[in-house]
């Protein structure tokens, strides 16, 4: 191989080859004998012994490749065999084997090799392949030949090798950290039989020798030049492997404490020193190092440092519904993860993991609406805190208001959370705030005022933003979207899932009602608390009602002891104390009533003497009794028994029965009543629990007087008071649905005409219709897109309406 400038002839070639044989070894004794005399002239005039355009190089670097490719790279890969065939410490020990034998092969070259660079240099200038001199060339030669021989397994022999070292390193490191914190581990490593290191025993522990083996097997490594090339790429592996396991492990723990700046001092203080031990052959210090080998351990550590980043991204991705049940607690974990996803771009997978987990883990029924809305809270916190922007909130948490709004006690459930005092009800923690009011637009949920200009503060949506979400109307589309991500209070949330405040105030209600009428001590403190915060957020207007409903408590108050002073009303001696709740009827929600219950004469007369003396009081006003609603306090004497109950109207009117005839049928109670059957029966197993009636034969009730000797009252801790919880969850207003859906039918001759008249239409022309002609007047029904979706959605399945092809349209008769 003539690698000078000037080419030879093949038969040039032999000659030359026949006199080099002969005169070469003359040569290099001369320039042994000059050189160390730094007789340089001496030594320029023993290659003028060489012929004119011959080139050393030609003929010895063609030797030195065969020899290396024929042997030495045999050799060094016979030891690097499959993992069935070793271990861990045996291919540690055949890795360090092969290093040491290709090592001690090459430097018998050496000598010969830098006498031929110093003959090359001073014949004439020369460049082997970029290589600058025969020393580069060589190095060259060792990685092509044995890159160009690399066997199936040889991968598992230098991750031994590697793996090995660097368990070694941990536990060193580990063991020096722990003697630090505590004297006390000097007794608890003693007592260790095995070191996790080597895994030999203490007392013959190789961890030390493991760690000199391990650098001078590196210095060797760099020396050949051979150290990134043979070892980067399994090097890099084998740290990504441990970075995953030092995260996962550590991800473990809870989520109350932060664990980015731990991982990222174990990065910097274990893995980049173990790096940095490796390149310098085993300096702990950078500075020792060459420039170029600097700049690229810190390149690789940008990298290392942004894998760690994704991995630890990726756990508490996984980990994030977890993080979200446990927030507050998990503030820790949210930050570190917030902070990651600046720092990668891990937001789809985000993305697309919550709702995932979200859609498998809650929203199915099998977890209550309660739990369903403490979850979407805690998400919107948690995402909020991710992400201040709203574009993760929105687009994550859409398949929860979308289950939410098909649930039907959904809007119970969050009244009820609004007005529970408890210490556990994040929803009275967000009403006891305050905020701004809430306006809804019945269209599309934004508030009015987003609608103002504000193009000074005007940003474009972000870039992972749903396009969808915007608009089509340009500029003001993306107002009115980036308005919405803006709603920064839960409540606001959670009425925008409906997009109307009037199923929510109708609810309020509802169970603003049932509390008063449940009380009956005329005690509204805490309704009027509660209902001064409400009004912040719904407005005066919307709660107006509610105001009325509370001044009824109180005026009924005042006007029931004006009742009790009343002379001709206590000149009547009654059998028993009357005092009564005095509703204006016009501003309560309509009451659940399937029938009325006829009293007692002696009940009737006694409620005729309190209407007389309201009459009286109050000039042309009178009263319509409730007769179903209220409390009774019933003292009830047996034979053997004296007891005190409070019950309901039904329940007092069944046993005041007994009084009459001792035995009853449920037919005949039910006619005397004017009560179904089938409630009679659910209200008389009170008294059946209760001991005082027992079932004689079916549907017929007898007056126990006397406790016989076998028998006893019923598990009075268990089902009495079972019974007396689902009494008190038995609302007695009409739902807050309900009184929804009858105020909804008034659209519903509209649409059947516009039908009629149209034959087909899409819901949103159906809903701009509806705005137009049935929506007007102070007084009028106010009806959202998605409501009037869920309405004309219940008459398709009521099999009133059929919708094809997104149009609505009358079946044909």
């Amino acid at each position: 191989m003539d690698v000078s400038s000037t080419s030879t002839t093949s038969a040039d070639s032999k000659v030359l080859e026949g006199w080099l044989k002969y005169n070469f070894p003359i040569l290099i004794n001369k320039i042994e004998t000059d050189v160390p005399n730094n007789d340089l002239e001496a030594t320029e005039e023993s290659f003028k012994m060489l012929p004119m355009n011959f080139c050393v190089q030609s003929l010895v670097i063609p030797k030195v490749e065969e020899y290396m490719r024929t042997t030495v790279a045999p050799k060094f890969w016979s030891k690097f065999v499959d993992a069935s065939e070793t271990d861990e410490k045996q291919g540690f020990q055949n890795f360090t084997t092969s290093v040491n034998e290709l090592y001690a092969d090459s430097s018998k070259l050496l000598p010969m090799l830098k006498k031929l660079e110093l003959a090359g240099s001073c014949k004439h200038d020369y460049c082997i392949y970029s290589q600058v001199n025969i020393l580069d060339y060589f190095k060259l030669i060792i990685r092509g030949t044995l890159l160009s021989q690399i066997p199936l397994y040889h991968t598992i022999i230098i991750e031994y090798f590697y793996k090995t070292a660097f368990n070694v390193f941990c536990n060193i490191e580990a063991s020096a950290a722990a003697t630090a914190e505590s004297s006390s581990n000097e007794s608890r490593n003693n007592s260790m039989v095995m070191c996790d290191g080597c895994e030999q025993e203490q007392n013959n522990c190789q961890c030390q020798v493991i760690v000199d083996v391990f650098h001078e097997t590196n210095k060797k490594l760099i020396e050949l030049g051979l150290l990134e090339r043979l070892v980067g790429s399994i090097l890099t592996c084998l740290i990504h492997i441990r970075i995953e396991s030092h995260v996962n492990r550590v991800c473990n723990r809870t989520f109350d404490s932060s664990q980015l700046e731990p991982l990222e001092n174990w990065l910097e203080t274990v893995v980049m020193n173990w790096l940095i031990r490796i390149y310098s052959g085993g300096s702990s210090r950078s500075i020792s190092l060459d420039y170029k080998v600097r700049n690229a351990i810190n390149t690789f550590k940008q990298k290392l440092s942004y894998f760690l980043y994704e991995t630890y991204t990726r756990v508490r991705i996984e980990q994030l519904f977890n993080i979200i049940i446990e927030y507050p607690e998990s503030r820790a974990a949210v930050d570190d993860l917030r902070i990651c996803l600046e720092r990668t771009d891990l937001r789809k997978y985000l993305i697309r993991s919550l709702q995932d987990a979200l859609k498998s883990r809650l929203l199915h029924p099998g977890v209550s609406t309660p739990d369903i809305l403490t979850a979407y809270i805690a998400a919107i916190k948690v995402l909020r805190q991710l992400d201040p922007t709203g574009v993760l909130l929105e687009m994550i948490t859409e398949p929860i208001k979308v289950y939410l709004r098909g649930r039907e006690d959904t809007v119970r459930c969050v009244v009820s959370g609004l007005l529970d005092e408890s210490s556990t009800s994040d929803l009275a923690d967000e009403l006891a705030k305050g905020g701004d009011s809430i306006h809804l637009d019945v269209e599309d949920g934004a508030s009015p005022q987003d609608d103002k200009d504000d193009w000074e503060n005007w940003q474009p949506d972000p870039v992972d933003a749903d396009p969808g979400t915007t608009s089509s109307g340009g500029s003001n589309g993306s107002s009115n979207t980036q308005a919405r991500r803006r709603v920064s209070d839960i409540i606001s949330m959670l009425v925008n899932v409906y997009g109307s405040q009037d199923l929510f105030v109708n609810e309020y209600r509802t169970l603003l009602a049932d509390r008063l009428l449940s009380q009956l001590n005329y005690q509204t403190e805490r309704e009027i608390r509660q209902l001064e915060l409400l009004k912040r957020r719904f407005g005066e207007h919307q709660l107006h009602h509610c105001e009325v409903m509370i001044k009824d408590i109180g005026d009924s108050k005042r006007i029931d002891g004006n009742v009790q002073l009343d002379a001709h009303y206590a000149a009547h001696e009654a059998n028993f104390a009357t005092s009564a709740l005095i509703l204006s009827a016009q501003f309560w929600p309509p009451f659940k009533e399937d029938w009325k219950l006829e009293l007692p004469q002696l009940v009737e007369e006694q409620l005729d003497r309190y209407v007389k003396a309201f009459e009286t009081l109050k000039g042309n006003r009178t009263l319509c009794w409730k007769s179903h609603l209220g409390n009774v306090n019933l003292d009830i004497e047996t034979r053997d028994r004296k007891l005190n109950f409070n019950v309901s109207p039904i329940h007092a009117t069944i046993i005041l029965h007994f009084q009459e005839k001792s035995e009853w049928s449920l037919d005949q109670l039910s006619e005397v009543m004017h009560v179904p059957t089938t409630v009679l029966r659910r209200k008389i197993s009170y008294w059946v629990s209760q001991a005082l009636l027992v079932e004689t034969s079916r549907d017929t009730f007898t007056l126990q007087e006397e406790l016989g000797a076998g028998s006893s009252k019923a598990n009075q801790s268990g089902v009495v008071s079972e019974m007396l919880e689902d009494e008190e969850l038995e609302s007695a207003m009409a739902s807050a649905s309900d009184q929804r859906e009858e105020e909804l039918q008034v659209f519903w001759s509209y649409i059947v005409g516009m039908l009629t008249n149209l034959d087909s239409m899409p819901l949103e022309r159906i809903h701009q219709m509806l705005k137009m002609f049935a929506s007007q007047g102070s007084g009028a029904v106010k009806c959202g897109l998605p409501e009037l979706r869920l309405f004309l959605d219940k008459k398709v399945r009521e099999h009133q309406l059929l919708f094809s092809g997104g149009l609505y349209k009358l079946p044909k008769p």
